[in-house]
């Protein structure tokens, strides 16, 4: 399909239609954290409300905090916790901190036994399922939160400092807020700017030009792509916005509404199409199947492929492994044609690192003003630096020199404007997402071990097969 023209493309997708978008192990795992319960018995006394305690914190509370121990690290929250025992002095050497990559391993019997944490960063590969826990009750309304004012100036409210879409990502049903989603990650196509300009070559805007690129790279023995075969739910950070690139976003939405043939859509076929191509042309690293998100972001650091799908948490992530001339950048996927509904800067961009408050917590009023602290410019800036990254303030980067994959990043928000899609799956349907059509069609696809029209088929099954559980809570854009 290399060499097809603009309308042998789009008539491939025509005649197809005639035929016719964020880990865990099971969600049957997380059923369990229902019995934890909500005992306010065991909850602290609030404090007294003032401006200076606009949550009615209880300032000699102890604090409970649980991180996501990932790419982004934990010292960022931990200068955080600094900050709220400089606030709360009473607190000072009653916070506990703990980080970890197994969390739902580590806090799944903390649900069941009603202690869990007062703030916990849900993420990775054992993240706790979101839908479960909305559906069973077990999150605090952080509503509070968002209209309590921002430390920064108070006669805001936190909710109008954020970036347009946040609150959205942390509704699941109704008006109520159950995630304080704190990075803000631009997904998409990350590569080097200092190994496309050994081969003179610059970013490909089309897919033809894709492929012209990785043959030029494979001549001289390097693979045009690689990703984490091990994690294959990474593909979608470009292969999502690239559908809705090719379809229009309301190919994404139906997909997201779990609606009937959703998948079938001919965009998806030929996204599909095109990922496979990689394949079949021998441009996809070798033994990246086999890779870890860790191990494939080295032999790309190593120049050992030139692009990589994955999110702007990528730059801290790698950080050990980047040369200094390395010049990473990120940009949105190549157009595949002309007849494309949207147009070529498309890029997925949303609330990443999601903080959840328990219900069951003991000092919920702690867990949401640690976030308020967070959300404040000083922690803002201390993140920015410490992990490449920006964070749902709108803002808080003024004055600081940024590292050149989140000044890419900035570059490619900016240059997307209005056409920034925000698939929902990650986040409604975790185990659909990862497991069932990351691990078990996209990583099949990638390897060679599964056609495109076997993929989208046994993926369209998998989404039918949730949208049939009665057990799965169903969400729907409005």
């Amino acid at each position: 399909m290399g060499s097809t023209p603009d309308f042998g493309r789009r008539d491939l997708i025509k005649r197809s239609a005639a035929l016719g978008l964020v880990a865990v192990p099971s969600i049957s795992m997380l059923t369990a954290c229902a019995s934890g319960g909500d005992d306010d018995g065991n909850k602290v006394d609030k404090g007294k409300k003032s401006d200076k305690n606009p949550l009615a914190v209880n300032e000699s509370a102890a604090l409970d905090v649980v991180i996501f121990d990932g790419g982004f690290g934990q010292k960022y929250a931990k200068d955080a916790e600094a900050e709220y025992a400089k606030a709360y002095p009473k607190t000072d050497g009653k916070i506990k901190h703990s980080a970890t990559q197994k969390i739902q391993t580590v806090l799944q019997p903390r649900f069941n036994g009603g202690t869990p944490p007062d703030l916990i960063d849900n993420s990775g590969a054992e993240q706790m399922d979101f839908g479960t826990l909305v559906a069973k009750n077990q999150l605090t309304d952080l509503t509070p939160l968002l209209d309590a004012p921002s430390v920064d100036d108070p006669s805001k409210k936190v909710r109008d400092t954020l970036r347009p879409g946040v609150v959205e990502m942390g509704q699941f049903d109704g008006k109520p807020v159950w995630i304080l989603y704190y990075a803000y990650t631009v997904y998409g196509v990350w590569y080097s700017k200092t190994n496309l300009e050994k081969l003179d070559a610059e970013y490909p805007e089309t897919w033809d030009d894709m492929l012209k690129v990785c043959e030029k790279a494979k001549k001289k023995g390097v693979a045009g792509w690689t990703y984490p075969g091990k994690f294959p739910y990474y593909m979608p950070f470009s292969l999502y916005p690239f559908i809705a690139k090719i379809g229009g976003p309301e190919t994404l939405t139906a997909i997201d509404n779990l609606e009937p043939n959703a998948w079938k859509h001919p965009a998806v076929k030929a996204a599909f199409e095109a990922y496979y191509e990689l394949y079949k042309k021998g441009y996809i690293l070798k033994g990246s199947p086999g890779l870890t998100h860790i191990e494939s972001q080295t032999a790309w650091t190593e120049g050992k492929a030139l692009f990589i799908p994955n999110g702007s948490w990528v730059e801290n992530e790698a950080k050990k492994t980047t040369p200094d001339n390395f010049q990473m950048a990120v940009s949105a996927p190549s157009s595949l044609d002309s007849g494309d509904k949207m147009p070529f800067g498309t890029i997925w961009a949303s609330g990443g690192e999601p903080f959840i408050v328990p219900k069951a917590a003991k000092n919920p009023e702690g867990g949401m003003e640690l976030l308020r602290i967070m959300l404040g410019e000083k922690s803002t800036k201390n993140f920015v630096k410490q992990v490449s990254s920006l964070t749902s303030l709108n803002g808080g980067t003024d004055g600081l020199t940024l590292p050149p994959g989140l000044a890419s990043a900035q570059e490619a928000l900016k240059k997307a404007g209005d056409n920034v899609v925000n698939p929902r799956l990650q986040d409604w349907y975790v185990a659909l997402q990862k497991q069932q059509i990351g691990v078990g069609a996209l990583g099949e696809m990638m390897a060679g071990r599964m056609t495109p029209a076997e993929a989208i088929k046994k993926i369209q099954k998998f989404a039918d097969d949730t949208a049939k559980d009665d057990a799965v809570k169903k969400y729907k854009h409005a």
